[in-house]
């Protein structure tokens, strides 16, 4: 027994030797806990209950170039319940007065809200959704209203920020306005103005520090920002609205009428550089057009007849020819190693003048000049090229701008076709944005100057930073040989391939395209045409210039010609910009040396302008179009809706009342 006895009190002390141990063990990793790791354990504490969140700085507003947005960041908030935080006295306190404020501002019965709060508290819903989609206004009404005014701990109101980006004229110049993306993959990217002057515009984002109240569910600490967020800066664009308007609508028209696949146009002022209208727009699967590829800036490609501006330049430049100088044009087919070279006018023009030549657009003509003259040095003639900055990209702020390709002598590709196949447009590529420059260039008595998007960088009133005119060549010929050039041009709208195009009511000058596309891949199957026109206006003292192209043309009606095409378009903008937007600098009377000719812009305005005194019909015109229209008559306009008219509340033809009003339902 007293074996046993012994035995069983080894046992004890065995067991509470362990306890002991356990004891110390526990002891000494609650002192690691508290005093060695302690910090680091709060912290990890902390950052699993407590965390800051970022929070977004207001992006600055994009402007056209007349003060209207195009682009504009706007706070969104919602407003969720802590239902749980208020004490019940609290509570019951104010329950029903801010059910009453929140049915007003909701448009929501009080006697709903308050079953729908009692219910949450009951549930102990952490996270209630109040609002969403609210304004600042909004927000700030509702974070004054009776138990929110207590702020998140005794209110329970929980505030969630957010900020959205608007286009408010819609889909308008949306890809040259651009935007701003995250990516999943953790990097942003983006195009456009938004994209470009991203540093200026992003401002600086804020943080708030949040607690962990359920599941995914945060609510802010306190009232105040740990760090406030900094708003962007403004950017000031070259934009004109009311011309973007004009544009985009003539090259949709077109676009539909003739089924393209593409197409873009571009207005530039010719002294300053400054883009005032940029469409681009492609064709959907179900037949609509949209802005996609920014087509103007990205899309480099064979030019067609439009180069051959490069060939005339050059030949009176280098004194080889002459305007005058006479050319055989071969019955309309030349043949160059093997390959030939054809006039569009079937059996060729005759014996015709380097000038006439280049109005009807001979590829005949213009070839000859060009292999006769340079055969021998084709490095001079592609100087030519060089020195007008063809061979290089524009550089301008905007990613994915098109690679240019003008085939040099040196290269190892270099052929005996290369000479005479780039003087009509082919074998080389370049953006129709780099072809309005160089007409430009023309227009702007030889000095080309580099497209502006934007001019100013803002702070509210103050300048950040200001964008002056790049002049990228200050001469790109002669005087003389100036003269020459804009007076073929001028021809080509009078009586050349543009003739369908003249008007005696206001001068146009430019140049016809109609270029081959794909002609080499898959034996020619997938040949297509990209039609186009370059030009500017008024002939005498040249406002703006503009490229118009327009890719994939149905060819059915075999309409698929620089003029018939892309011609209509570049047309339509001269004459509603001189019509709806005249400019004193333009329609004030000019000193000509032959007052003869039909250039009087102050004449045409007031044809133009003539006041009607019977309401016209504007069922089908777009919204801008129509409320110009129809303001410029002295009427009151009232519109419902976007996009084009669909109904009037006054009848076209009835007489204009002073002071009248008329309402407008788009669709």
């Amino acid at each position: 027994m007293a074996v046993e006895d012994k035995y069983i009190s080894y046992r004890t002390y065995l067991v509470a030797f362990f306890i002991f141990l356990m004891a110390m063990a526990i002891a000494v990793k609650l002192t690691n806990i508290q005093w060695v790791d302690g910090d680091h354990y709060r912290e990890l504490a902390k950052q699993r209950t407590v965390k800051n969140f970022v929070i977004p700085a207001n992006k600055g507003n994009i402007y056209s170039a007349d003060g209207s947005l195009l682009a504009t960041s706007i706070p969104n908030y919602v407003i969720r319940f802590d239902a749980v935080a208020p004490k019940t006295e609290t509570f019951e306190k104010n329950i029903k007065l801010l059910s009453d404020s929140l049915g007003i501002v909701l448009n929501k019965p009080s006697s709903t809200i308050q079953n729908e709060l009692r219910k949450a508290r009951e549930h102990k819903n952490r996270y209630f959704l109040i609002a969403q989609g609210l304004s600042f206004t909004q927000y700030m009404k509702i974070k004054g209203f009776p138990l929110f005014n207590l702020g998140p701990y005794k209110g329970g109101i929980i505030i969630d920020q957010k900020t959205i980006r608007e286009h408010p004229i819609g889909q308008i110049a949306e890809r040259t306005i651009g935007y701003q993306r995250n990516r999943n993959e953790g990097y942003s990217d983006g195009k456009g103005i938004e994209w470009a002057y991203r540093e200026f515009i992003n401002g600086k984002d804020g943080k708030i520090l949040k607690q962990k109240i359920a599941k995914g569910q945060w609510k802010p600490i306190r009232d105040v920002n740990e760090v406030e967020p900094q708003d962007g800066y403004d950017v000031i664009s070259t934009i004109d609205v009311y011309i973007q308007d004009i544009a985009h609508h003539a090259l949709l028209k077109q676009l539909e009428e003739y089924e393209a696949d593409h197409g873009c146009v571009v207005v530039m002022e010719t002294k300053t550089g400054h883009i005032k209208a940029i469409s681009n727009l492609g064709r959907a699967n179900d037949g609509s057009y949209y802005e996609t590829t920014n087509y103007a800036y990205a899309e480099s490609h064979e030019p067609g007849s439009t180069f051959k501006l490069v060939d005339l330049i050059a030949i009176l430049e280098d004194k080889v020819a002459d305007t005058s100088t006479v050319y055989d044009s071969h019955g309309g087919v030349m043949t160059y190693s093997g390959r030939k070279v054809r006039d569009s006018h079937e059996g060729g023009y005759g014996k015709i003048s380097l000038a006439r030549g280049f109005e009807l657009s001979s590829n005949t003509v213009m070839v000859q000049a060009v292999y006769n003259n340079y055969k021998n040095d084709p490095t001079k003639f592609v100087n030519h090229i060089n020195s007008f900055g063809l061979n290089k990209k524009l550089g301008l702020a905007f990613r994915g701008e098109g690679r240019p390709f003008i085939p040099q002598p040196s290269d190892k590709n270099w052929s005996n076709i290369s000479l005479p196949w780039m003087a009509f447009g082919y074998g080389v590529s370049v953006t129709p944005l780099q072809t309005l420059t160089f007409y430009n260039a023309v227009a702007n008595n030889g000095v080309m100057v580099k497209p502006m998007l934007v001019t100013e960088i803002k702070a509210w009133d103050k300048t950040i930073k200001k964008y002056n005119t790049e002049v990228m060549n200050p001469k790109i010929c002669s005087d003389a040989t100036l003269r020459k050039v804009q007076a073929v041009l001028a021809n080509v709208v009078k009586k050349g391939t543009g003739s369908k195009l003249y008007s005696k009511d206001f001068s146009m000058a430019g140049k016809t395209g109609t270029a081959q596309m794909n002609y080499a891949h898959n034996g020619g199957m997938d040949k297509h045409y990209a039609s186009s026109f370059v030009g500017y206006f008024p002939v005498d003292n040249p406002k703006y210039s503009c490229i118009v192209v327009v890719h994939k043309p149905n060819t059915a009606n075999n309409n698929y010609y620089g003029a018939d095409v892309a011609g209509p378009v570049f047309k339509r903008i001269a004459q509603k910009i001189f019509t709806d937007t005249p400019s004193t600098n333009v329609i004030k009377k000019l000193d000509r040396p032959n007052p003869k000719q039909d250039n009087d812009y102050n004449s045409y305005y007031v044809k133009a302008q003539k006041k009607q005194n019977v309401i016209p019909n504007v069922k089908g015109m777009s919204g801008m179009d129509a409320v110009a229209l129809l303001g410029n008559l002295g009427l009151k306009v009232k519109v419902v809706g976007v996009g084009k008219v669909k109904k009037q509340s006054l009848q076209a033809g009835q007489n204009i009342e002073k002071n009248s009003s008329i309402l407008l339902e788009l669709s």
